[in-house]
């Protein structure tokens, strides 16, 4: 830069000064080293040429006030255009250069920066705002000491000007959006702010931190129109930028700890819980997070409460990288793998305490807890584990386990905010793991009690051949009240039951055994499907009314009316025919022999613990073979499907090929579920059996005592027909005293019948409704003792009510062989 001194009329030029030598018609003749430093051109791109090329705007010398006529010296100012375009206020002080005539031959002109503009210059030049310039005409930029390897655009140094036609260094990577912003600005004529992160400078070149990650700075951007106070044209563009990181990271805080209260907990599986911490600190506050849990709290348990023990061992259950390669390759321990810390180990310490430790490579028990596991050592070694914080997971006063933030190679080591953060983050995600162990407690213990209610194996029956699955709910709706169940009947009969008690929980669960309990007690009774359900209807709405005097503080009330679906069907295979009554449950699906698969049109009854309204029984006569589908609502019913729809469905998919019932089953469970059910499931697959006229013997008989030799005579044929004779003796005795109460006690007709099957069974009708019961005969009675030597002698035996009155049969074993 040209330095001038003034003095009295007297000036001297020190030798960086910058001169220019005009002749007499302003055409430039001479030009010093000092002035091309000054304005940027070269020797031979002035001489030669009109002094008043250099100034800028419309303005001659006159306008300067100065004039090259004439033998004095003079001074004034003038605006002169740099080599790149930018305006250069300069001070010039002429002295004329004489002949032997003393008249002027030319003019020395000393230039020196304007001293005002000067001080303007070392302004921009010392700010500690980093400012520049950019030239619209050169397309050149400028910048001072402050915006070196600072602002976005130029991280990558260079020279504070950068010549015209150049954009900003190619070390840098250019920030698009800054430059159309730049653009625009000289565009629009207007002002305008730009904001953008940046890669902090301290991060090695490459390194793998996706944008938005801890290791970014934030910049605030103003950018105004630059205009030539002469003309009032746009000329360049002014930018100063701003660090905002402070406030930015701050920012990024709040946003961070509000995602964390969306986005963590989402689910009540433990697991995914913590993956959900690891994911969201992951580029955001940590190069790798882990998370470890006691064993205990995956299973359920409750942990011990206060601080664990100095020395614990750990089930790694989430884990997270911001590295390129695939997977979590920092990691030393697998998912579900387990680890022993020792007890100067940072987790450790942090359990032990109950406090975060943050810890880095300055900690020689750091570098000691790396350095004794191999795998560890070995990632440390390759990525460069230099500052931890381990963040304990505790929820309501109990210990669930740890949180471990690492940053690796050049990322900043943690500090005093990043801890507060961190342990804001580890407290939601601790609140929601333990949710989800409490959950998980729960299901398992509903679940416990749902099975124990369930039927384990079915019993052994001749009716029908059977199949089932069932299904607990996949997701947080809890263990419901489903429930099924098939119940052997008199007569070689069958019942098929399947249920639904609303809602989910252990309450849903408890409820449902008792209804399964009672539907196979009223089954004993043999009462018709219509008159059982009715039934059943009363012992909900007890249920129901019990429920109010429970305390609402107990731990497993539920608020709301009990209620219950059932569908209550018993077969005949003697008829081949199947009586139905449903209190608002799914239909049943059948498929006939054919291949014809249809839903069963039933009366839809009420639901249970509705009361006052009635139950209709539907007989359906089905050929042998025929395939019964009885579900709960939970197979067929979706959120994008209504019942309707989901019957067609379980028609479709039960008349596809049939190799066995329990390949069925699974082939409808595929068809109709989703991965993780919503809402329990029971499937009850069941194939009709039907017993042919060789394996039943029936007959009429009169009112008449004579008759009962001649029943003893028909049965004793008949068991010799069927190569039964073993069983005759105790046949004779039982038809004997049956048909003797039915005359003596009930009403015609009388009728007797025999079934082979599995068992034999002789069963006498009658038209009364009164039923016998057994009593214990006194030694001088003479009657009393039949119905006691009946159940003596067989597995069983019982009372029906029928249409036309009642039934008495007896159940007894095959001979052997």
């Amino acid at each position: 830069m040209a330095t001038f001194d003034q003095g009295n009329g007297h000036s001297g030029w020190s030798s960086d000064v910058a001169t220019v030598t005009l002749g007499l018609d302003g055409v430039v003749t001479g030009w010093s080293e000092g002035a091309r430093r000054l304005l940027g051109h070269r020797a031979p791109e002035v001489v030669g040429r009109p002094a008043t090329d250099l100034l800028l705007g419309e303005g001659a010398p006159e306008a300067t006030g100065l004039s090259l006529t004439g033998s004095q010296e003079w001074r004034g100012t003038a605006a002169l255009r740099h080599r790149d375009g930018h305006r250069v206020e300069t001070t010039l002080h002429a002295q004329p250069s004489l002949d032997a005539d003393g008249r002027a031959r030319s003019f020395v002109v000393a230039l020196g920066p304007h001293p005002e503009r000067t001080m303007v210059e070392w302004a921009f030049d010392q700010s500690p705002i980093a400012l520049s310039t950019h030239s619209v005409t050169s397309g050149s930029w400028r910048r001072n000491a402050a915006a070196q390897g600072r602002e976005p655009w130029a991280n990558g140094g260079g020279p504070a000007i950068h010549r015209a036609g150049h954009e900003p260094p190619a070390t840098a990577p250019a920030d698009e959006g800054f430059l159309r912003c730049v653009r625009r600005v000289a565009e629009e004529r207007a002002p305008m702010r730009y904001e953008c992160l940046a890669p902090e400078p301290s991060c090695t070149p490459g390194a793998a931190f996706p944008r938005g990650s801890a290791h970014d700075r934030a910049w605030v951007i103003e950018l105004w129109p630059v205009r030539d106070p002469a003309t009032g044209e746009v000329v360049g563009v002014g930018t100063a930028a701003f660090d905002s990181s402070d406030q930015h990271a701050a920012r990024q805080r709040l946003a961070l700890l509000q995602e964390a209260g969306t986005c963590v907990g989402t689910t009540l599986n433990v697991t995914r819980t913590a993956q959900e911490l690891a994911d969201l600190a992951v580029p955001r506050l940590a190069d790798f997070v882990s998370v470890d849990l006691l064993d205990s709290v995956l299973r359920g348990d409750e942990p011990v409460p206060g601080p664990v023990d100095a020395a614990v061992v750990l089930r790694r259950v989430a884990h997270q990288s911001a590295a390129e390669e695939e997977g979590v390759p920092e990691a030393a321990i697998d998912l579900g793998g387990m680890d022993t810390y020792p007890p100067f180990s940072p987790p450790a310490r942090c359990l032990a305490d109950g406090k975060p430790v943050l810890s880095g490579a300055g900690d020689p028990d750091f570098t000691r807890w790396l350095a004794e596991h191999e795998a560890r050592t070995a990632s440390n070694e390759k990525y460069g584990f230099h500052s931890v914080m381990a963040i304990p997971l505790r929820a309501r006063g109990i210990t669930l386990g740890v949180a471990l933030f690492a940053r690796i190679g050049a990322s900043p080591t943690f500090e005093a905010d990043d801890v507060i953060l961190a342990e804001e983050l580890a407290g939601r995600a601790a609140v929601g793991v333990d949710n989800a162990r409490r959950y998980t407690r729960e299901r398992t213990n509903a679940l416990t009690l749902q099975r124990s209610l369930l039927p384990r194996d079915l019993p052994r029956q001749a009716a029908v051949e059977v199949a089932y699955r069932y299904l607990p709910a996949g997701t947080g709706a809890g263990v419901g009240g489903d429930w099924f169940d098939v119940v052997p009947l008199s007569g070689t009969r069958v019942a098929l039951v399947v249920g639904d008690v609303v809602g989910h929980g252990i309450h849903a669960s408890a409820t449902m055994g008792r209804l399964r309990t009672a539907v196979r007690t009223l089954a004993d009774v043999d009462l018709p499907p219509d008159e059982l359900l009715t039934h059943l209807d009363d012992l909900v709405m007890h249920l129901a009314t019990d429920k109010e005097d429970i305390d609402p503080d107990e731990p497993y009330f539920v608020s709301g009316e009990i209620g219950a679906t059932c569908l209550y069907a018993v077969y005949d295979p003697v008829s081949r025919v199947c009586t139905f009554a449903s209190a608002g449950h799914v239909p049943p699906v059948v498929l006939l022999p054919d291949g014809t698969a249809r839903v069963v049109e039933l009366t839809p009854g009420p639901l249970l613990g509705v009361g006052g309204l009635p139950f209709e029984c539907t007989e359906l006569e089905l050929p042998e073979g025929s395939l019964l589908a009885f579900c709960t609502d939970g197979l067929v019913e979706a959120r994008d499907r209504d019942v309707g729809l989901g019957l067609e469905r379980l028609c479709e998919a039960l008349a596809g090929p049939v190799t066995s019932l329990e390949a069925t089953c699974d082939t409808i469970l595929r068809a109709l579920l989703p991965a993780s059910p919503s809402d329990d499931v029971a499937l009850l697959l069941a194939r009709t059996r039907a017993l042919h006229a060789d394996q039943v013997a029936a007959w009429a008989l009169p009112s008449d005592p004579a008759i009962v030799a001649d029943a003893r005579a028909q049965a004793t044929r008949q068991l010799t027909v069927w190569g039964l004779q073993e069983a005759a003796f105790v046949t004779e005795l039982v038809v004997s005293e049956l048909v003797t109460n039915a005359i003596r006690y009930g009403a015609v007709p009388i009728g007797l019948r025999l079934i082979r099957d599995r068992t034999l069974i002789c069963e006498v009708s009658d038209a009364s409704n009164t039923a016998p019961h057994l009593r214990r005969a006194r030694t001088y009675d003479e009657g009393g003792r039949g119905l006691h030597m009946v159940a003596q002698l067989t597995q069983g035996w019982g009372t029906r009510q029928t249409p036309m009155g009642k039934t008495i049969w007896a159940e007894q074993s095959l001979p052997a062989g």
